[in-house]
């Protein structure tokens, strides 16, 4: 039953699986990220890469500065 429904959506075993560990950890079920704790995380490692070419850029400005100056 589950497996023809699955394959009437077109999706995967492994990804219907997934969904449904990603259910049972979202109801507390399953130890594991929750969807929240997915996207929140998602968004950290975002602003970290925003943050790191940042430090980037102004590292580059820093030198160019260096040398322009002397």
């Amino acid at each position: 039953m589950v497996g023809q429904v699955v394959w009437d959506l077109g999706l995967t075993g492994t990804a219907a699986r997934d969904w449904g560990e990603q259910a049972e950890a979202d109801a507390g079920e399953r130890d594991g990220l929750t969807s929240g704790g997915r996207e929140g995380l998602a968004a950290l490692r975002r602003e970290k890469r925003r943050l790191r070419e940042g430090v980037e850029i102004l590292r580059r400005a820093a030198g160019f500065l260096a040398r322009e100056t002397w």
